[in-house]
């Protein structure tokens, strides 16, 4: 789903919402991002699958995705909101970041934000980002194969053509 822009291209301040969500962690994980003006108008919104991550690797890619968008704005003031309290206390310094999965989304976030003079993460309760957490969600349903549905079956090759993978390929030949 292509993120809408609307407004400006220089922003005094921006708000800026993001989720992560993961069935089962590690499991289907998607993202939510949410880009509002200090006067709340919507600047962008959006939802995508990113595959299979734990929770906190897909709170990290929310908002790496969301500093990328923001990147094409000039931005006085960035004010982040997170419901995942070890993601906001970790890009405060607060606490380390002991994951190791988690230290390269860690550093690249680290690294986009020192393009902003002024910016601060703050954790929110899960009520307070909802619109994130429905666009994460969203995309999560979106991405997953209804259940019921059978998989996709490859239609035969063509007459006269064998196919490339016979039907036995998982046995050894010995």
């Amino acid at each position: 789903m292509e993120p809408t822009f609307q407004g400006a291209q220089r922003f005094e301040e921006l708000y800026v919402y993001v989720d992560g969500a993961a069935r089962g962690n590690p499991g289907p994980a998607a993202i939510g991002v949410l880009l509002l003006t200090r006067h709340g108008k919507r600047v962008a919104a959006f939802g995508e699958a990113i595959g299979e991550a734990t929770n906190n690797y897909a709170e990290y890619t929310a908002l790496i995705h969301a500093l990328r968008l923001i990147s094409v704005f000039e931005v006085d003031r960035l004010r982040i909101y997170t419901d995942s309290e070890l993601m906001a206390m970790q890009v405060k310094g607060e606490y380390r970041v002991k994951e190791k999965t988690l230290h390269s989304p860690h550093a690249q976030v680290m690294s986009m934000l020192r393009r902003y003079k002024d910016w601060e993460i703050a954790h929110i309760p899960r009520e307070k980002n909802a619109e994130a957490d429905t666009l994460a969600n969203r995309a999560l349903n979106e991405a997953a194969i209804p259940a019921g549905k059978p998989a996709r079956k490859e239609p035969p090759p063509p007459e006269g053509q064998s196919s490339l993978f016979s039907e036995g390929a998982d046995e050894r030949e010995e």
